[in-house]
């Protein structure tokens, strides 16, 4: 599958792999070494936790707005600005010891981590954009790739940046891979191919409210929130439900690498599912049930007759991993591949809002999740509350199962050439087994043709790419004649056979 790759394509996936991994070490650095900064100035535990939770609120609001503007801005320059804010932001990040005064800290602290997270979000929603236009055929398999390298970038960041902590103090960490960070950028501007549809833009077909009042999407949606609640309700609560134990420092840095390496490893594997093997929305009821076990062990769960056991808590977690990297590779090919089939153009409009939609649920969950947690943790303790995850996991599970059961195989099509003739039969990949944007010819019937009516001849005019979004296509959507929303290079009219 990779061995057929262009050199573009393997262009782009390096650059766009290499960034994700600098930034992610970026991003993850400011965990490990903040908050004894923060209370050295006099910061409260509530104000520098702020401090982590705007970031997360920032992503949220800005990716629609990203997304809505990435074929107008251009998803290069998005791209490149976001990885150059994020690694200049991670630099004055560095510098904030050598701030005086409680105040002025903590605003410069939130003045820095929300610019940060502008870039972020710039560079993320561009980044999935442009790996959805350049590898339509494996949009699973290739955000996986990627995603495989942000959670090494999550695990080697605080790593990498605790032995600079050491070597140099505070500011170390941050100068250096901030500077990292800067370098890249510049090489990918070099680099990266200029991706963009300012050519081919169609008719506006509607925001995020459009895309939201798809059911599928929103079964995407509520399980990429979902998961991503699940990781910030451990990231809050785990290190107080391990202190029973007396780890050692890098033990219990490594219990919280745990599920993130799990995450990293096998997120190609689900990718290279969902591209080839199953439906989308089955994987995310797999990363369910994943998630749901990981979290009856991981307390263990009030209904397990066992106290607290270090090993069962390993094994959730490695368990939970599996769920993580499930569903959020699911959910983006699922969202994207069944906006498409329900009439949306194939192209960066398209991309932009199915990326910036999965950044910004995402940074939800990510900072609903810790304080739910802390809520839950107080009042019910950490066993009881883990039920609030595996009860949330269960009912989308149920959702993602029923949407299965009722949906039907997609029917045939065949595509008709000018002169009636039938050049092949196709499917409906977003609502096939395999989700690639790209339609696929199944059968070939050159010599056969087939009787149609007088006004066809018009209505294959009609069906051009420049006018998908005329009146023949919208009403296309419920009746008897459907464009392809493959290669938007391919004009051609699909008649559903009888």
């Amino acid at each position: 599958m990779m061995g057929q790759f262009t050199k573009r394509q393997w262009l782009t996936l390096i650059v766009i792999s290499i960034a994700d991994f600098a930034n992610a070490i970026c991003v993850s650095l400011q965990a490990p070494f903040y908050p004894q900064e923060a209370e050295k100035k006099g910061a409260s535990p509530s104000e520098y936790g702020l401090v982590f939770g705007i970031f997360e609120l920032i992503v949220f609001l800005i990716s629609p707005v990203y997304g809505q503007n990435l074929n107008r801005v251009g998803p290069k320059l998005l791209f490149n600005g976001g990885i150059l804010t994020t690694g200049t932001c991670a630099i004055f990040f560095g510098l904030l010891d050598r701030v005086e005064g409680h105040y002025p800290f903590i605003v410069l602290s939130f003045v820095i981590r929300i610019v940060e997270a502008l870039g972020n979000a710039a560079f993320l929603t561009a980044s999935f954009a442009i790996i959805a236009k350049e590898f339509p055929e494996n949009v699973a398999t290739t955000f996986a790739s990627l995603e495989t390298f942000f959670g090494f970038g999550l695990i080697v960041g605080p790593t990498m940046g605790g032995a600079l902590y050491q070597a140099g103090g505070y500011t170390m960490p941050f100068a250096v891979l901030g500077s990292a960070l800067i370098i890249t950028a510049i090489a990918t501007a070099f680099v990266l191919p200029v991706h963009n549809d300012l050519d081919q833009e169609s008719q506006h077909f509607g925001g995020y409210t459009s895309v939201l009042k798809i059911p599928g999407v929103i079964v995407a949606t509520v399980s990429i929130i979902a998961t991503s609640m699940s990781i910030g309700f451990l990231q809050a609560t785990l290190e107080p439900h391990l202190r029973q134990f007396e780890l050692s420092p890098v033990v219990l840095g490594l219990m919280f690498v745990i599920n993130g390496g799990t995450y990293a490893v096998t997120a190609p594997c689900w990718g290279w599912l969902c591209d080839r093997r199953l439906r989308p929305k089955i994987v995310t009821i797999s990363g369910c049930i994943f998630v749901m076990i990981g979290f009856c062990l991981i307390g263990p769960a009030p209904f397990i007759p066992s106290q607290t056991l270090l090993w069962l808590t390993i094994c959730g977690l490695i368990i939970h991993g599996l769920g993580l990297s499930a569903q959020l590779v699911a959910a983006f090919s699922d969202a994207l591949a069944t906006t498409v089939s329900y009439g949306f153009p194939n192209n960066f409009e398209t991309y932009g809002l199915i990326s910036a939609l999965w950044t910004s649920s995402f940074a939800l969950g990510a900072f609903i999740g810790p304080s739910v947690a802390g809520i839950l943790l107080e009042n019910i303790g950490f066993r009881n509350g883990t039920m609030f995850i595996v009860l949330f996991h269960f009912l989308i599970g149920i959702t993602a199962t029923v949407f299965v059961s009722c949906s039907r195989a997609p029917k045939p099509y065949t595509e008709i050439d000018s002169d009636g003739n039938i050049r092949g039969s196709l499917a409906d990949s977003g609502r096939s087994h395999s989700p690639s944007l790209s339609t696929r010819q199944a059968h070939s019937h050159q010599n056969e043709t087939i009787d149609r009516l007088s006004s066809m001849n018009s209505l294959i005019v009609c069906n051009s790419y420049s006018n998908r979004a005329g009146g023949w296509s919208r009403a296309s959507y419920s009746g008897r004649y459907s464009h392809s929303y493959g290669s938007i290079e391919k004009r051609y009219l699909l008649e559903r056979t009888t």
